[in-house]
């Protein structure tokens, strides 16, 4: 046995043609294609083994240096409570604490009040535009010095609400402004991609989308001095959602180039709320375990779990803490921190990476000879291919076709959750005039929900 490679160096290789041959054999003319071979929603052809003969590298795989962090969560309504709810999730094993702020009468010193400046992060998620907030978070960060992050995003506003925060023009001037005068923040720029997947886009489309959406910040502000965190809703399609974070992040690097942007992005990753359930909500838990496994074996830089009964509960301490308990496990007991990039060398998922990739760069260049992300909005375009994927999906859904268990699979009549309902699990409408189309996120199971509320 050679010394060079003691492992295989007795076992002749086998080629991919050697594979199909056999394999044509065992199917004994049953076809290869028909029988072995399943297209997914994104054109990708997927086959029953990859084998490196095969394999074309395009694109350049890029490695996310750190483990990941664990995010919580913290909607600011009371200052002293959201403060010690902070303090309370870090003492038990988050890392990285992510306020969302909707009142610019909110003290972030009382706020960040006995907080750890040392080994913890604080994002502030601000659904407004004020130079002058921004300006108090920048003054408490080089003050303190506290590794704090921004996240605006006046485009993500506008696919969400269907207006600017006041116009183009003034938004990205104040957005502008901002970048210009945070050299103590960790980032300021902000994509919120989750959007995309939660409304029904594919993947191709998931990552085209965000492409056009971080290229129309490359394009308006002056410069962005730091890092751009994209926020992205991660599913339960284990693999392909594994390498629609490489392809990401590959393609973030190639943009990213042309503008002489020299930082990677930081991916945000959370689970979908689109296949998320309130019939037999416990399987929501198995649900984003995997999620949250495709996005820490995908290179996501953070994950914020989503409790599994974030749909119908308000915040609670029991919720939160199974949310946080699944990422402590998979981090400390699994060990799911330890491998740098463990999905390298393993073709069926490098396969994917390149062909998502492949195709959302096409999509991509479509959507900027045509005007761009902004353009495209306005026209009513990505609305109408977000709404016809997510019509297939449903179609999906609604035949069986696509299982949601204990939902269209093996439900459990018994089940009641009329009188459990705190908050409103539905597409909410709010009807006024918008100057585009919003995108609107909607999950699968919401039809049988309403029929099986409305018979209990």
């Amino acid at each position: 046995m050679s010394t060079n490679n003691p492992l295989f160096s007795e076992f002749e290789n086998v080629s991919t043609q050697k594979w199909k041959q056999q394999i044509q054999y065992e199917l004994k003319g049953a076809d290869y294609n028909d029988t072995l071979v399943w297209e997914s929603p994104e054109g990708i052809k997927v086959k029953p083994f990859y084998h490196n003969d095969e394999l074309e590298t395009k694109f350049q795989s890029i490695t996310p240096k750190n483990a990941f962090t664990i995010v919580q969560n913290i909607f600011v309504h009371d200052v002293k409570l959201s403060n010690l709810r902070a303090l309370d999730t870090l003492n038990r094993g988050a890392e990285s604490i992510r306020f969302t702020i909707e009142n610019e009468s909110i003290s972030i010193e009382d706020l960040m009040q006995n907080l750890p400046t040392e080994n913890a992060t604080y994002s502030f998620n601000l659904p407004f535009l004020s130079v002058d907030y921004a300006s108090k978070i920048q003054d408490y960060a080089a003050k303190n010095k506290v590794n704090c992050t921004i996240l605006l995003d006046p485009i993500g506003q506008l696919t969400k609400d269907g207006n600017w925060f006041e116009s183009l023009d003034k938004d990205f001037g104040k957005l502008n402004t901002i970048t210009t005068n945070s050299l103590a923040l960790q980032g300021v720029v902000s994509i919120n991609a989750s959007i995309y997947q939660n409304a029904g886009a594919t993947m191709v489309q998931q990552l085209a989308y965000t492409l056009a959406h971080v290229n129309e910040y490359f394009n308006r502000l002056t410069s962005i001095p730091q890092p751009i965190t994209i926020e992205v809703s991660v599913g339960t399609n284990y693999f392909f959602e594994i390498a629609k974070l490489r392809a990401l992040r590959t393609l973030f690097a190639i943009l990213a180039k042309e503008y002489d942007h020299n930082f990677d992005c930081v991916i945000v990753a959370t689970p979908t709320k689109r296949n998320k359930t309130i019939y037999d909500y416990n399987v929501n838990m198995l649900r984003t375990t995997t999620e949250c496994m495709s996005a820490i074996l995908g290179g996501a830089n953070a994950v914020a779990n989503l409790p599994y009964d974030a749909l119908y509960h308000k915040d609670n301490e029991f919720g939160d803490r199974i949310a946080r308990n699944q990422l402590l496990v998979l981090k400390h007991e699994s060990f799911f921190d330890k491998v740098n990039n463990p999905a390298d060398g393993a073709y069926y998922i490098e396969s994917l990476t390149e062909q998502l990739a492949e195709k959302a760069l096409t999509l991509f260049k479509e959507m900027e000879a045509n005007g761009g992300l902004i353009t495209q909005l306005i026209e009513g375009n990505i609305q109408r291919k977000i709404n016809e994927s997510a019509q297939k999906e449903q179609d999906l859904m609604d035949s069986g076709k696509e299982v949601l268990l204990g939902t269209n699979k093996y439900p459990n009549k018994n089940d009641r959750m009329k009188n459990d309902l705190e908050l409103y699990p539905f597409l909410k409408q709010n009807p006024r005039k918008t100057l585009i189309t919003p995108i609107l996120e909607k999950r699968l199971a919401e039809k049988i929900e309403q029929e099986r509320l409305a018979t209990e």
